[in-house]
């Protein structure tokens, strides 16, 4: 269902470019929160995890 799976979030972002360029986009204050989350592992995570954030008030 998310597709390739990492370590961690800073693995995920080393090695997928797409989730790189997405990541690096975001505020400061979001990726602070992605990064104290350990479920992002994977680029369907953190574009779901980020549509959440939208949803839930917490981005523009």
């Amino acid at each position: 269902m998310y597709g390739v799976e990492y370590l961690s979030l800073e693995d995920l972002l080393d090695q997928d470019p797409s989730a790189y360029e997405f990541f690096q986009t975001l505020s400061p204050e979001v990726k602070a929160l992605l990064e104290e989350d350990d479920g992002v592992t994977s680029f369907a995570r953190l574009q779901s995890k980020t549509a959440q954030m939208r949803r839930a008030g917490l981005m523009e």
